[in-house]
């Protein structure tokens, strides 16, 4: 309650003095401008009013007309060095003041529930009671963007729970993404001035959400929805009818490849049938989650299930009410190889009833076509809840089923080179968050991105490596176009890299992002990890102007797909910042591999002193390399650096296992256990030498 009067307070003592006048919104009071930016906007105010628009930090007024019909005026801004607290004053008769304004630095974050992740609230970061109490930093500055829904580009910004900007306090810094407050912790600290970051990001979203649609029209599996798209015109009953159709279309392609089906037609499945032999299934007691029974619980596809149910003589010929509760995420049902049921969604309740006509006394076949998305599938309901009923009657359906998997997810999305089409209103729709939470904030001039997604993408490595590069294009093309911000001043290089780069500063908007980090079951080798792949293709972004890569394969969690380290990450992509933007000595990044020789059996890999990176720090039992021969077969390799402590950038692998190493891979699994870092303590991300197709 306390912080709700304060966020309350503070949004109505801009709003006493009603004006007219409508700004962006993302101006508000408390709001970070970015500094030394000359900037034009547009707004509203009373039709024919002459606009007085008066700013504190060059104590100038200038006079604007608002159009006679719509009220529409436009106003340019000349944004100071960083400094403050100002006051930006507009007068149509009434005055509108926003008051505690900073000029500094303002970066836009997004992503998925990794940046979406709070200080407190559902995250709980590591030490949060005590970040909290301790966050009474005024140069920072927090926007919450409200997570919205759109099928074309919007002006209007969703207000979070900030209402507009917020100055960090313990008071509002609570529910606001940890990663991102703590970058901007970092580097308020480091460089003493104001710095602002929008929070616009929402948990379990795939990278499709946020790009425009234009930018999707080049990307593979995307080209066909994007185009039927245009093509309604964005009219709402005609996008949900387009969502009907792509399904059905999808759907019939799914069906298509499953083996339990005959030539993809539903209505006639073959392991459903009475007289199919499943003795070579497997058997599990159910009704079990996927996520407990070992075969399944890393597994997103189709698997079939069997159940020999007997039937008293007293019920032939009556109707039999299936009760089966939950269904991750997708079934059909047959009784004795007709269908009887078919429903979507995970958290839908599953009743069918079987028609008489198909009850037989004795031996009679329940099967279940599980299709599973994504996360958890199977039977989520207890025992006591997975029952058939008839009157009086109920038989209990718990206890050994069969089982067979029939189609891996991403064998069906790799086939058909597209996605699984979603809901209109679901955060997954194509470009739905660019146009709500991305495009209201293209007028607002900013010093560049951090982003932290990837999760809901992977087992989609080959389409994700054009979707992410497509997505930063997009974003470092649209934002900052109606303005011109200088850049930051940098001190006298004293890196003889760093003085040989200037003559490359990046001219794109910078764009630094989180690298996957470690999760799921330790394995010492998993050579067609789809984490371990999707990690590649975010790390392959870096050959775009401007963009930077933090990686954190060394603080996730096995159990946790939210690691509490967020300090950390912040952290991180504070150093990114620092070095590469601003221009600060300190070391941002370990260095990249760069080639591998072979001699007399062992694997030499040098590495790439790249901009801002650290040299590898000594180490003669490096963890996480596996190595290969001409079998393509893979091996626990052991490796150790090569250096004499001034200039380490090698490292050697050997294996007596592979006296011919052809290709050498480095933390290549979901949750590798890796340990080769820098003398500063940056790890070094994932990579491999080879470029073998067992990879998807």
């Amino acid at each position: 309650m306390k912080r709700f009067l304060l966020l309350m307070a503070a949004s109505f003592s801009a709003a006493m003095i009603l004006a007219d006048v409508k700004l962006p919104g993302w101006m508000t009071s408390n709001m970070v401008l970015q500094q030394k930016t000359n900037v034009h906007l547009q707004a509203t105010a009373k039709k024919g009013a002459t606009v007085k628009i008066t700013t504190s930090w060059d104590k100038k007024t200038v006079k604007v007309a608002a159009d006679k019909t719509t009220g529409a005026f436009s106003f340019d801004l000349q944004i100071p060095s960083a400094g403050g607290p100002y006051t930006l004053t507009f007068d149509d008769g009434k005055k509108l003041m926003l008051e505690n304004v900073m000029a500094g630095e303002v970066w836009f974050c997004s992503g998925q529930s990794n940046m979406e992740m709070p200080v407190k609230g559902w995250g709980m970061v590591n030490n949060y009671e005590q970040e909290i109490a301790d966050a009474n930093h005024p140069l920072v500055r927090l926007f919450q963007v409200k997570k919205v829904v759109a099928h074309s580009p919007q002006t209007e910004v969703p207000l979070g729970y900030t209402n507009g900007w917020a100055v960090c306090s313990p008071e509002t810094v609570g529910e606001f993404s940890a990663a991102a407050y703590f970058f901007a912790r970092e580097v308020s600290q480091k460089l003493g001035i104001a710095i602002g970051v929008v929070n616009s990001s929402w948990g379990g979203t795939p990278a499709e959400s946020w790009p425009s649609l234009e930018a999707l029209q080049g990307v593979i599996g995307f080209q066909s929805h994007v185009k039927r798209l245009f093509e309604t015109g964005f009219d709402e009953e005609k996008i949900e009818q387009l969502y009907q159709d792509e399904r059905a279309e999808w759907m019939q392609e799914v069906y298509s490849g499953d083996q339990g089906l005959e030539k993809g037609n539903i209505d006639k499945a073959i392991w459903a049938s009475e007289d199919f032999n499943d003795s070579g299934w497997k058997t599990i007691a159910q009704p079990l989650s996927w996520n407990k029974i070992d075969e399944l619980k890393e597994f997103d596809g189709i698997a079939w299930m069997r159940k020999v149910v007997e039937i008293p003589a007293s019920l032939v010929g009556k109707d039999l009410k299936l009760e089966l509760g939950a269904i991750d995420d997708e079934d059909i049902t047959y009784w004795n190889g007709e269908r009887v049921g078919m429903t979507s969604g995970w958290m839908a309740g599953r009743t069918y009833t079987v028609p008489g006509k198909l009850v037989k006394a004795g031996k009679n076949v329940l099967t279940v076509r599980v299709n599973d998305t994504g996360g958890d599938g199977g039977f989520l309901k207890e025992a006591k809840d997975f029952n058939i009923t008839a009157g009086s009657t109920t038989i209990s359906l718990a206890g050994n089923w069969t089982w067979r998997k029939s189609l891996k997810a991403s064998d069906i999305t790799s086939s058909m080179n597209t996605t699984e089409p979603v809901a209109p209103n679901s955060s997954w729709y194509p470009a739905g968050l660019y146009n709500s939470m991305v495009a209201p904030f293209l007028t607002m001039p900013i010093r560049g991105f951090l982003w932290y997604q990837g999760c809901s993408n992977v087992g989609r490595a080959v389409q994700y490596e054009s979707l992410f590069q497509a997505l930063i294009l997009d974003w470092q093309a649209r934002f900052n176009k109606n303005s011109e911000v200088a850049p930051f001043p940098k001190p006298e290089p004293q890196d003889n890299r760093r003085r040989w780069m200037q003559n490359t500063e990046p001219k794109a908007l910078p764009f630094y992002f989180v690298q996957l980090a470690n999760y799921l079951q330790r394995k010492d080798l998993q050579p067609q990890s789809g984490w371990a792949a999707l990690r590649e293709v975010q790390r392959k972004a870096q050959q775009l102007d401007g963009v930077g890569m933090m990686v954190n394969i060394d603080i996730g969690m096995a159990n946790d797909i939210h690691p509490k380290n967020k300090q950390e990450v912040g952290r991180r992509l504070a150093l990114l910042a620092l070095n590469r933007t601003y221009g600060r000595e300190e070391p941002c990044s370990a260095p990249e591999y760069m080639q591998m020789r072979v001699s007399d059996g062992k694997a030499l890999l040098s590495f790439m002193p790249g901009f801002g990176a650290d040299m590898l720090a000594e180490n003669t039992n490096i963890k996480g390399f596996s190595v290969a021969g001409p079998d393509h077969k893979w091996y626990v390799a052991k490796a150790r650096t090569e250096g004499n402590g001034q200039f380490v950038w090698r490292v050697i692998v050997e294996c007596p296992e592979v006296p011919h190493p052809v290709a050498v891979r480095y933390a290549w699994a979901d949750n590798p256990d890796c340990n080769l870092k820098t003398v500063s303590g940056l790890p070094v991300g994932p990579f491999r030498t080879d470029d073998w197709d067992d990879i998807r």
